[in-house]
């Protein structure tokens, strides 16, 4: 089969399409035909050699994936058939004609969605979903500002945000991005590259500031997150773009407004918990995507890419331009 791959840690030039072995189902796994995959932050990491796949996980790129069965691994019990149409998020091994999967860890696509928006959801929207309601525990009313908020998991926390009725508040280095996340549901978004969003989220909530900031960034905007941070709030850590160093005094700031900071990598995540979020995600979140739904739920998709210009898909993320979801698509 064919799949994305890279011999050395470097710039997207190393990457190119290679033939390599068809996967075969173990005990409780399925084959799946991929369609399509989706480009996140964590395979730009990863081609650079500085987030390498946990252990025992391919190290074909791809957390994401969207296809239908091909074959089913001994031990199965029966949920899926050859054929149904599924989505999943992976540890490792999506940009590529097929992959295995813990039959658990599939779900259904939903009625009417293509395999290009459904691969636009699995990685997005599950970190989203985690970092709100098991790490956040986001509460109706409540006000969550999201940083990148034009990314693939800034579009699904904005929705999400939504549908638990709290209020979305979204930072974007463009005003083109911040139409797009106002489009989605945000209720104020702010560019971080003319303006204090601090002062901006503070001015919104009439002095009181957020109760959840979601946080890609990390250690540059550390001062700017307390300063707009309500009284009890949390502040929730899942990635550090900016570099992780952080000079002040972090933690006189933190404790004057009995805040917290916490933490969370999904791919890092043990089986058993990642399956519990999915089941919840599948339970409660899912049936929003199906046509006719209110409010409706819609993965936002950037733009699409052959397998075989992965290398300028990864060209297109690094440069910080696109709004949703850079998809990959599989060979027919």
């Amino acid at each position: 089969m064919l799949a994305a791959y890279f011999d050395s840690p470097g710039g997207p030039e190393n990457l190119y399409v290679k033939e390599v072995e068809k996967p075969h189902p173990g005990e409780g796994e399925v084959l799946v035909k991929v369609s399509a995959s989706a480009l996140n932050r964590a395979d730009l990491l990863q081609r650079r050699g500085k987030y390498p796949p946990p252990k025992g996980a391919s190290d074909i790129l791809g957390l994401e994936a969207a296809g239908s069965v091909a074959g089913l691994g001994p031990g199965c019990k029966g949920r899926w058939k050859t054929g149904d149409a599924v989505m999943a998020l992976l540890s490792g091994g999506g940009q590529a004609e097929y992959v295995t999967v813990p039959e658990g860890y599939l779900m259904p696509i939903p009625c009417g969605m293509t395999f290009i928006q459904a691969a636009a959801i699995p990685e997005a929207w599950l970190t989203a979903f985690q970092l709100l309601h098991f790490v956040g525990k986001v509460q109706k009313g409540e006000r969550v500002l999201i940083h990148a908020g034009a990314s693939g998991v800034g579009m699904a926390a904005i929705q999400l945000v939504r549908l638990a009725k709290a209020i979305p508040i979204v930072t974007a280095g463009t005003q083109e991005k911040l139409k797009a996340t106002a489009n989605t549901g945000a209720a104020a978004g702010f560019n971080y590259n003319n303006e204090d969003f601090s002062e901006k989220v503070l001015t919104f909530t009439q002095g009181s500031g957020v109760d959840i900031i979601l946080d890609c960034v990390g250690g540059s905007y550390w001062e700017k997150n307390i300063n707009c941070l309500s009284t009890d709030g949390r502040w929730i850590i899942y990635g550090i773009l900016s570099g992780g160093e952080v000079h002040g005094d972090l933690l006189a700031r933190l404790l004057s407004k009995r805040a917290s900071i916490h933490t969370s990598l999904l791919r890092s995540r043990d089986k058993e918990a990642s399956n519990g979020y999915q089941q919840s995600f599948t339970e409660d979140v899912l049936p929003y995507f199906s046509g006719g739904t209110s409010p409706h739920l819609q993965p936002v998709v950037d733009s699409i890419y052959p397998l075989y210009e992965i290398a300028e898909a990864h060209r297109l993320m690094e440069e910080n331009k696109n709004i949703g979801k850079i998809v990959i698509k599989m060979p027919a």
